[in-house]
């Protein structure tokens, strides 16, 4: 094993930039061929093996986040209060988390983003049926948390209500879902995501790597020792261990040994700690899961999911109001991913056809999990977007096969349920790297606008504090809001609880409202008056990867002259298409990150691609 002297290349954007009048994309930065990553200087997952295990450790991501959401929202469960399995409830998710994976990659915003659920919609789905977030208890004989149960407003009210309130919630969610895909084909994000600059993305992450502290300190009090080791083994794998290169194998493509070395560790920072803290916690028997969700159930080894199996979503004025709040939240919530995204992998934002076209699939999704009867929806996975920055590499095939694998686990509810033995300092580890990684990336967003000026001070500051402070007011509040109207309450209520949308609705108006220049606010960095032939060749070079990696396959693409002129927002437009003498299709290359492949020879890029 060898220690490169090679430092991780910051994944940020040095040129994000947003505008309301179309800018031509900025210069990439000129780049040290000796300061790039791995990813960059082998085109990434360039063999399916590397490729599948890149994709099992998103998977337990979003089978951390998926069980821990489940866990939160039917902690109140009574013994019974399921009329059919609940593994059955977590494969539909699986399965809708997976079918909306595979459409957002393939045609939506193209980005390499994981679907799954999220707080904007826990939080209204817990404001609808009554509850509160679990509080901490001891259990006896182990100092451990347990989520309780019977302790809150409905939780023992037996299975008929308990069955109504989860039919309500799956209501919301194909509320929800109708929403988001209406405001997706009416090209609405593509209208507003240009006025979303740098000081509107910042407080909306920074805010979203806080919003789930309480729950990931809860998840890690059942066992501190255990989440504390599974923390640190993560930060020595992606951090102190990450530009250590290990020889991964050697072929000789044309008479010429060729060896590439790999940073088995940063690339392998989730799975290996995680299968190691899992073993340490199966051996001293520290999982603490409610016994209603974890013991053996007669779930089916095989089942096709399909709509109304059990009972359809129940609509409801509270269930309407409930689903607006987290069509408005989620939307918010996924606008910033694709920003974040795009930003870890250097590419040029998001264009308004993208963000369009991912919003109205994340809404098809969200249908597709309401009408299954999931209690919640899909949108773009954060967490998972932390993770794409602790191995600093994206891949669209790693982000199909975890889709495809979520789909091939809906399945099959008695394997689903295998996921339910993960542990809680598991879960609690893994959510807190992921959502740390989410808050620095918010931080180091400031530096894009001037930070020093009192009027950017005073929005960093004002959005998030005011984003926290709400949420914490209205839970605290020794009356609750009411306003007279029972649906009206349930949309304030749900909706000024979630702390991201909150950040990012008062970080739009403040930026949008208050004068400024465009370089204090982050969007002055125009190209310069006069260009070297190098230059001009790399403007090239990125207008073709901004075309290649947001444009649409090329089937899709040629039904575009098709579709009527008011869905016309979702197809890329002229000035969009970029080079038409491009090197490479659209999504031929796993490799998301720019520049993959220029700094080695053209045999061994032959021999990579041949693989």
């Amino acid at each position: 094993m060898s220690r490169s002297p090679l430092h991780p290349i910051p994944l940020l954007s040095e040129g994000y930039q947003d505008t309301p009048a179309p800018l031509p994309p900025l210069l990439p930065p000129l780049q040290n061929p000796s300061s790039r990553s791995w990813a960059s200087r082998v085109c990434g997952p360039s063999t399916w093996g590397l490729s599948c295990l890149l994709a099992l450790q998103h998977f337990l991501v979003l089978a951390s986040l998926l069980w821990a959401s489940h866990l939160l929202l039917l902690h109140g469960l009574p013994p019974g209060g399921l009329s059919y399995p609940p593994a059955q409830l977590l494969a539909s998710s699986f399965f809708s988390c997976g079918l909306s994976t595979v459409l957002q990659t393939w045609m939506g915003s193209r980005l390499p983003l994981i679907q799954a659920p999220s707080l904007e919609f826990l939080i209204p789905a817990l404001v609808l049926t009554n509850q509160k977030l679990p509080l901490t208890t001891k259990t006896p004989g182990n100092a451990s948390l347990s989520l309780p149960l019977c302790s809150l407003t409905r939780s023992c009210h037996g299975l008929e209500l308990w069955n109504t309130s989860l039919r309500e919630v799956s209501g919301a969610v194909v509320v929800s879902g109708l929403l988001q895909g209406t405001i997706g084909l009416l090209g609405v994000p593509g209208r507003v995501f240009p006025y979303c600059g740098p000081l509107v993305l910042a407080p909306s992450l920074v805010v979203a790597g806080l919003s789930a502290h309480k729950e990931v300190a809860q998840f890690c009090s059942a066992h501190w020792g255990l989440a504390l080791l599974l923390i640190l083994l993560m930060v020595v794998c992606s951090q102190h261990l990450g530009s250590c290169q290990i020889p991964l194998c050697s072929w000789r493509p044309s008479s010429t040994s060729t060896h590439i070395c790999i940073p088995v560790f940063r690339l392998l920072s989730v799975l290996a700690p995680v299968a190691c803290v899992w073993f340490i916690s199966a051996f001293v028997g520290t999982s603490v899961i409610p016994l209603q969700l974890s013991e053996p159930s007669d779930a089916p080894w095989f089942w096709l999911p399909h709509p109304g199996e059990w009972e359809w979503p129940l609509l409801t004025p509270r269930a309407l109001a409930a689903g607006i709040s987290m069509a408005l939240a989620a939307s918010t919530s996924s606008l910033g991913c694709y920003a974040l995204c795009g930003q870890l992998l250097r590419l040029s934002p998001p264009p308004p056809h993208a963000c369009s076209r991912g919003l109205s699939l994340e809404g098809l999704g969200s249908v597709l999990a309401g009408l299954l009867g999931s209690p919640l929806g899909t949108a773009s996975s954060f967490p998972n977007v932390g993770t794409v920055s602790l191995f600093q590499t994206g891949s669209r095939r790693v982000a199909h096969l975890v889709g495809l694998f979520c789909m091939g686990l809906g399945l099959s509810p008695r394997l689903a349920q295998l996921f339910t033995s993960i542990p809680l300092p598991v879960l609690g580890g893994v959510l807190g790297v992921t959502q740390a990684v989410v808050l620095s990336a918010g931080f180091s967003s400031f530096h894009l606008a001037d930070i020093d000026s009192g009027r950017n001070v005073f929005i960093v500051g004002f959005s998030i504090f005011m984003a926290l402070l709400l949420p914490r007011w209205l839970r605290e509040a020794p009356v609750l809001l009411n306003t007279g109207w029972s649906p009206l309450d349930m949309f304030l209520r749900s909706l000024l609880a979630e702390p991201i949308f909150l950040a990012g609705l008062l970080g739009f108006l403040l930026e949008n409202t208050i004068s400024g220049t465009r370089a204090e606010r982050g969007l002055g960095q125009r190209l310069p008056t006069s260009f070297t032939a190098q230059e001009i060749q790399m403007l090239q070079q990125s207008r073709r990867k901004a075309a290649q990696e947001y444009g649409l396959p090329l089937p899709i693409r040629n039904l575009c002259s098709c579709i009527p002129q008011p869905l016309h927002c979702l197809c890329p437009m002229p000035e969009d298409s970029g080079d038409e003498g491009g090197s490479s299709k659209t999504g031929e290359r796993a490799d998301l990150l720019p520049n993959s492949g220029e700094s080695y020879s053209t045999a061994s890029r032959e021999g990579v691609r041949s693989q």
